[in-house]
């Protein structure tokens, strides 16, 4: 029989909507070049496909502690961060003590606690999205969770956490994991407190740099939790191919990267600055790369124009704070454009429709 505890559950759930402009996953809008894919398609040929990958991935994860700047014996690797989430999830503090929870944020750090009948503390953001941190330190008094999750910057609301909100948390004896999927649009890290603290961990990805498909996900920490993290790791849990394209890209396509990166950037702020001319839209700040906005009417009704005019976004309109918000992936300058298009017409047809209504 299935257990109740996950009858409970509500599944996570993606955004599947057919558009030609689908700015809802927070991918990264640039394909990689014809000579980085006819290299991996090279190297892929070569894989034993009969035969069980390395299951330390261990050229993978000395390309990936140097991409880092840290040491292999400071990285597990992941399928995906979703993999490690569970994983902390799992290892850190008794099954039975709370998890602490921000909200709104990313669905895994909750779907993972209550995967494994562990309580949480759900404690609501600020009105500016921000930790909340006197009602934090009330509710950690009261329920003594073990563990914390802090994405950094937050999805889908875009901005960074008090760093020294984080830390006064830590310091009520909260091990922070600080998932810092979108660092590379932010710059600003725990990494120096993951390497030297036993109270810390940094999660990063390669899904928000142009490998969502291959899954691969990066847990940063000091050694000696390291080793104790990886003791429920399963086996051959990085695919060989993933480990063969994923070597390729951060080698071979370093340059391409870091030049993307920096465009993804660019455009974020020509797009918020776009947006904010838009009569009935209030855009919010973003060190990542998506923006979140709110609008006067109904986030399904705005939705759903955007969608009439090919453009997908995501409607976070049902999490806690985000009444009436939607949030939209950075893409290239030309699905940027179409989709500020897209959004002054949508936003224009709203208000001439409820004017002629009253």
């Amino acid at each position: 029989m299935i257990s109740n505890r996950i009858k409970s559950l509500s599944a996570y759930k993606t955004e599947v909507s057919p558009a030609s402009v689908r700015l809802s996953s927070n991918e990264f809008p640039y394909d990689f070049p014809e000579d980085i894919k006819a290299k991996i398609l090279e190297e892929i040929k070569k894989i034993p496909l009969n035969k069980y990958p390395d299951p330390e991935a261990k050229e993978l994860k000395e390309i990936i502690a140097d991409f880092f700047g840290v040491k292999t014996e400071n990285v597990i690797l992941g399928n995906g961060s979703d993999e490690l989430i569970y994983y902390i999830s799992m290892a850190i503090g008794e099954l039975y003590l709370p998890v602490y929870i921000p909200i709104p944020t990313f669905p895994m750090y909750e779907i993972s606690a209550k995967v494994l009948g562990r309580p949480t503390v759900s404690v609501p953001l600020q009105e500016d999205f921000d930790i909340d941190l006197n009602r934090s330190l009330e509710r950690i008094r009261e329920e003594k969770p073990v563990l914390g999750y802090f994405a950094y910057p937050n999805n889908p609301t875009g901005n960074l956490f008090s760093r020294e909100k984080i830390e006064k948390i830590r310091e009520e004896g909260i091990f922070c994991a600080i998932d810092e999927a979108y660092y590379h649009y932010s710059g600003e890290t725990f990494l120096e407190d993951a390497l030297n603290r036993e109270d810390t961990v940094v999660l990063r990805t390669l899904s928000k740099i142009g490998m969502a498909s291959l899954r691969v996900g990066i847990l940063i920490g000091k050694e000696e939790i390291v080793r104790e993290l990886n003791k429920v790791r399963l086996p051959f849990n990085i695919t060989y191919p993933s480990q063969i394209m994923a070597k390729v890209i951060l080698t071979e396509g370093r340059n391409f990267l870091e030049e993307k990166i920096k465009e993804v950037i660019k455009e974020r702020e020509r797009v918020y600055e776009g947006m904010k001319k838009i009569e009935g839209v209030e855009v919010f700040p973003s060190t990542a790369n998506f923006l979140l906005f709110r609008t006067i009417f109904s986030a399904h009704e705005v939705y759903e124009e955007l969608l009439k005019r090919d453009v997908l976004v995501r409607n976070v309109s049902y999490l806690p704070r985000l009444n009436r918000c939607l949030r939209v992936s950075i893409g290239k300058p030309r699905e940027n454009d179409r989709f500020l298009e897209a959004l002054d017409e949508s936003i224009k047809e709203l208000m001439e429709s409820k004017s002629t209504h009253f």
